[in-house]
């Protein structure tokens, strides 16, 4: 088992499904995955970037120069939908905002509705998915490691159950014949597509550019 000595890695999110997930990753590395203290305070950056491993580096280079002489992670992630190119991709938390779709509800449930509207003419056909996610590590404005993670599924175009966030609802695993959204929690975090970006990021930062990071 890889263990980093009780290395704390700062993670510069406040999301709490977030940090459920890289938390549960990290255990089996024995490191502590710490939100990045007074987060709230420090203006957040333009994510400008057309992926999602330029958005996780400008983010990763930005905070950790706000938490100078510390190791600060920060992701990027979203669905990918073959049928529509690849989109909402980067722009999944802003699908609907982006396109001025007014309907009520929550962020979440405006990108469910105009998901489901821009896939309408596919009702009947497989439509295949994945969520991605790509975390960078930093220090000092540096970018030390990148690694992604995703997970495989269908979109549905009508939303079945209520755990999880997002397009959860709309994510189909046809393995387990559920979506995102039936699942429990402790199947959920096991198939995490930031859980599998981080479990890759660890094993790498084992490597040479652990004995990089630890320079002064």
């Amino acid at each position: 088992m890889l263990t980093f000595m009780s290395q704390n890695f700062y993670i510069a999110t406040s999301n709490p499904g977030k940090l459920r997930d890289f938390a549960v990753a990290a255990e089996v590395f024995g490191v502590a995955i710490v939100p990045l203290p007074r987060l709230k305070n420090i203006p957040a950056p333009e994510e400008h970037g057309t992926t999602f491993a330029e958005n996780a580096c400008l983010k990763a280079i930005y905070y950790s120069r706000s938490f100078w002489n510390h190791l600060v992670i920060a992701d990027d992630s979203g669905l990918e939908v073959d049928a529509l190119g690849g989109l909402p991709g980067v722009r999944s938390a802003r699908y609907a905002d982006d396109a001025g779709f007014g309907a009520p509800g929550s962020t979440d449930e405006r990108n469910n509705l105009y998901l489901v509207k821009q896939l309408a003419a596919c009702a009947g056909e497989k439509l295949s998915a994945r969520y991605r996610c790509v975390i960078a590590l930093a220090r000092n404005g540096d970018v030390l490691l990148t690694a992604e993670g995703t997970v495989e599924g269908e979109i549905l175009l009508s939303p079945r159950g209520t755990g999880g966030f997002g397009y959860d609802p709309l994510f189909y695993l046809p393995g387990l014949g559920k979506t995102m959204a039936e699942i429990d929690l402790a199947q959920k975090q096991k198939l995490s597509h930031r859980g599998n970006a981080l479990r890759s990021l660890l094993e790498r930062y084992a490597g040479p550019a652990r004995e990089k990071a630890q320079r002064p």
